[in-house]
């Protein structure tokens, strides 16, 4: 499908720009979340710009045809990489954006899309690549929103009705403010932004596919960091074994970002830039 998208920069940068980050968001999200971030990067790093990407079913990306999943989502960007004329330099995704670029990468491996001219870094933003048990799907936080939003009837007259429902059904404010920036105005009120269904189709298959060959046969031409928020719960210890199991190899590495939950962006957006800031600097040259 034909994705929606924001490129950041000024006029001028984006004009001179030889290099090109893509920018993938988590479920329930959209590429706006990243604007602030992405334009502090772009400005840091003038041969740069940003594309900041609606995925599927999210933001302006709508009218998707099923099935709504990681693979399909990975087919959207290959469609976007035709229109912008070719693929990013780097790639980042946050949460089930990261995992989006995990499948993403991997296709692109396979088609020999990687190194000078093509894909050369992935980084994967406290998404952990493989598959979740059925009780750590049911206890997940954003299955328990997803379940939490499908029982909200719509349209509703004001955006503030969607603060104080998801309030009172003990959500944090925080969030339930953030929630209504996801409602559009429609002729009869307020409805979501989103295709619910589809995001939920999309989170089922987030759970129960496991990528991880996708980094435990890594490519010389296109190296990934992994990036895990301290204070994330989205880590189970089979993960970061299975993580320690890995041989060592220069193209892959799995960083630790100090005082950050899992909005990386938000929590640490110091801690982030600096690890990205060498990344930009080394492929920009």
């Amino acid at each position: 499908m034909k994705l929606a998208y924001r490129v950041v920069g000024a006029a001028s940068e984006t004009a001179s720009a030889e290099h090109t980050a893509w920018f993938l968001h988590g479920i329930l999200g959209s590429g706006n979340n990243w604007h602030s971030f992405a334009r502090r990067l772009v400005r840091r790093h003038p041969g740069w710009r940003a594309v900041l990407v609606d995925l599927r079913n999210h933001g302006a990306s709508t009218g998707a045809l099923p099935p709504h999943s990681l693979n399909a989502c990975a087919e959207d960007l290959f469609e976007l990489s035709a229109e912008l004329g070719g693929l990013p330099t780097i790639l980042l995704g946050h949460s089930f954006g990261g995992k989006v670029a995990l499948d993403f990468a991997g296709q692109a491996i396979r088609l020999g899309a990687t190194g000078v001219g093509g894909l050369r870094h992935v980084w994967v933003l406290d998404a952990s690549p493989g598959s979740w048990t059925p009780a750590e799907q049911q206890d997940a936080d954003v299955s328990v929103v997803i379940d939490a939003l499908g029982r909200i009837p719509q349209p509703l007259a004001r955006r503030q009705e969607i603060v104080d429902i998801l309030a009172d059904a003990g959500f944090s404010l925080a969030l339930s403010r953030w929630m209504s920036t996801n409602l559009r105005r429609a002729e009869d009120g307020y409805r979501w932004r989103f295709d619910l269904a589809g995001v939920r189709e999309m989170i089922d298959d987030y759970f129960r596919t496991d990528l991880w060959s996708v980094l435990e046969q890594p490519h010389p031409s296109v190296d990934f960091d992994v990036v895990r928020a301290a204070r994330s719960e989205r880590w189970t210890k089979r993960e970061l074994g299975r993580f320690a199991a890995l041989p060592e190899d220069d193209t892959l590495a799995l960083r630790v970002l100090a005082d950050s939950g899992h909005w990386v962006h938000v929590d640490n957006p110091d801690g982030l830039h600096a690890m990205l800031d060498p990344c930009f600097d080394r492929l920009g040259g």
